[in-house]
C-alpha cells in the first residue's frame, strides 16, 4: 500500500516545496510514491492553497495561486487495464498552472498540465495527458479521456463526454451534454481485432450546442456553427450553421 503523508511529514523527508503564503490544510493527503515505489517532489507555488482532503500525488506541480479545493485529486497515476494495454500505476509530472481553480471532486491524472487561468468544475474528470490551455473553462460532471489536446479559451459546458485523443481548438465552445465518439469498430478485448480509434476535432472558434453527437473522424470547421442536438456524421465545413439529425449545412455564419 502506497503510504500517505501530511503537508508537515512530507515537508520533513524534503519531497514537499512550498512557495511563500502557500496554505495546505492538514488534513490534506500527499502520495510521494507511485505503484511502482517511484518518488516524486510535490511543489507548491506562491499563494496556493490546498483545501482539506485534496490528494496529491508525487510530481504535481501546483501553481502560483492556484486553489485545490476539498476532494481533489491530482496526479492519480493510471492503473489497470484501458484501451488495449494495462498500466502499471506509473507516476508522471502533473502541471497545475498558477491561478488554476479546480472545484471540489474534480479528478486530475498524472501527466495533465492545465495551462494558467484554467477553472476545472465540479467533479470533472481529466485523464492522462490531458492538455488544457491558459483561460479554459471546464464545467462539472465533464469527462476529458486521454492524451486530449484542449486550447486555449475553450468553454466546455456541464456534462459532456470528450472521447480520448480530440483536438479541440481554441476559443471553441461546446455545449452542455455533447457526446464525441472515437471507435467506429465497437471492439472491447477482442484478442484477434484491433479497435479503429479515430478521434473528433474541433478547429478554432467552432461553436456545438447542446446534446450533439459527434462521430468519429469528424472534423467541425473553423467558425462553425451546429444547432443543438444535432448528429454529426459527416465532416462540418468552416464557417457554416449546421444542424439536423443527420446534421447538414444551412447556411453561412456571417460577422
Amino acid at each position: 500500500m502506497v503510504k500517505e503523508f501530511t503537508a508537515a511529514e512530507l515537508t520533513a523527508t524534503g519531497l514537499l516545496h512550498t512557495g511563500q503564503g502557500a496554505r495546505i490544510s492538514p488534513r490534506a493527503v500527499f502520495l510521494p510514491a507511485d505503484e511502482e515505489g517511484v518518488q516524486r517532489p510535490v511543489v507548491v507555488g506562491t499563494g496556493a492553497v490546498i483545501e482539506a482532503f485534496a490528494v496529491i500525488h508525487g510530481g504535481a506541480t501546483i501553481g502560483e495561486g492556484a486553489r485545490i479545493e476539498a476532494h481533489v485529486t491530482v496526479g492519480c497515476p493510471e492503473l489497470g487495464y484501458a484501451v488495449g494495454r494495462t498500466h502499471p500505476g506509473a507516476g508522471a509530472a502533473t502541471i497545475v498552472g498558477d491561478q488554476v481553480v479546480l472545484r471540489s471532486g474534480a479528478v486530475v491524472y498524472a501527466g495533465v498540465e492545465l495551462g494558467a487561468g484554467v477553472l476545472v468544475g465540479h467533479h470533472t474528470l481529466l485523464r492522462s495527458a490531458v492538455t488544457v490551455g491558459a483561460g479554459s473553462l471546464l464545467g462539472h460532471h465533464l469527462t476529458v479521456e486521454r492524451n486530449t489536446r484542449i486550447g486555449r479559451g475553450v468553454r466546455c459546458s456541464p456534462g459532456s463526454h470528450i472521447t480520448s485523443s480530440t483536438r479541440v481548438g481554441d476559443h471553441v465552445f461546446l455545449g452542455a451534454g455533447v457526446r464525441t465518439i472515437n471507435d467506429k469498430t465497437l471492439t472491447w478485448r477482442d484478442p484477434d481485432r484491433e479497435p479503429v480509434l479515430v478521434a473528433p476535432r474541433f478547429e478554432p472558434g467552432a461553436k456545438i450546442g447542446t446534446g450533439c453527437i459527434v462521430l468519429g473522424g469528424i472534423t467541425v470547421g473553423a467558425q462553425a456553427l451546429v444547432g443543438a442536438g444535432s448528429l454529426i456524421t459527416r465532416d462540418v465545413p468552416a464557417a457554416t450553421i449546421a444542424y439536423g439529425h443527420p446534421a447538414r449545412v444551412h447556411g453561412q455564419v456571417t460577422r
